[in-house]
């Protein structure tokens, strides 16, 4: 399955290389909802919550009301999380809030994934409303707009994880951006981690990849391709 991708940064749609330089920037927001009001599922970011740089809620709202969204970008409390699911997103996507080294005098079930977190969100969101958000940059999950990393392995976080959530989101950062095409094989090792969904994102160029992701049984989110007219969406 396409899931397209609506990135907003400054009231803008845009889209970024590697997240941060960038490529792309739309205001018409009404042309690309009405593009993608086919798809069963739509990716909705907020850049700059995710980046600590402030927030598009207003938009964010109006586009979840218009649009089957799972909606991502700086959550950090369940009470985030509640008020766009309220909003009217599908699904939330908790990301950077989920890594964190544990306080010294703070006993923890692991040093660097918020296990506990994880369990308080799916027990007050739901399992089913969760999506979990694992990037990785040179091989470690990144966080924090993909500023920071921690020492961590997809895999790892991934089977840690795996029974808090409804689904997992990975974006290959050193690829996001650039339309050079998406590691396959990173897909398939990902994939024999989990049970649940996988949709992965970060260079995706052409529908052919798409077919090859949706033959292991991967999602993909497309959006440099989909926003250039490299790829029809």
């Amino acid at each position: 399955m396409l899931i397209p991708s609506i990135d907003l940064m400054g009231g803008r749609i845009v889209q970024l290389v590697q997240g941060e330089k960038l490529k792309l920037a739309f205001d018409d927001f009404d042309y690309w909802i009405e593009r993608f009001q086919k798809y069963p599922l739509v990716q909705l970011i907020d850049l700059d919550a995710a980046m600590r740089l402030g927030n598009n809620r207003a938009l964010i709202e109006m586009i979840a009301k218009r649009l089957p969204c799972q909606v991502g970008g700086g959550l950090k409390t369940a009470e985030d999380g509640k008020f766009l699911l309220e909003a009217g997103a599908r699904r939330v996507i908790y990301g950077s809030s989920l890594f964190r080294p544990a306080e010294p005098d703070h006993i923890r079930r692991h040093k660097l994934i918020y296990l506990e977190f994880a369990e308080s969100l799916k027990s007050s969101l739901g399992e089913e409303a969760l999506v979990f958000s694992v990037d990785t940059k040179a091989g470690r999950v990144a966080v924090k707009g993909w500023k920071d990393s921690v020492d961590l392995t997809p895999e790892e976080a991934i089977t840690w994880l795996e029974d808090y959530c409804a689904a997992f989101l990975y974006t290959h950062v050193d690829t996001e951006g650039t339309m050079q095409g998406f590691p396959l094989d990173v897909a398939a090792i990902l994939r024999a981690c989990t049970a649940k969904q996988l949709i992965v994102a970060g260079g995706i160029k052409e529908r052919s990849e798409i077919d090859a992701l949706d033959a292991m049984g991967v999602d993909a989110v497309a959006g440099m391709a989909v926003y250039s007219g490299a790829m029809e969406a």
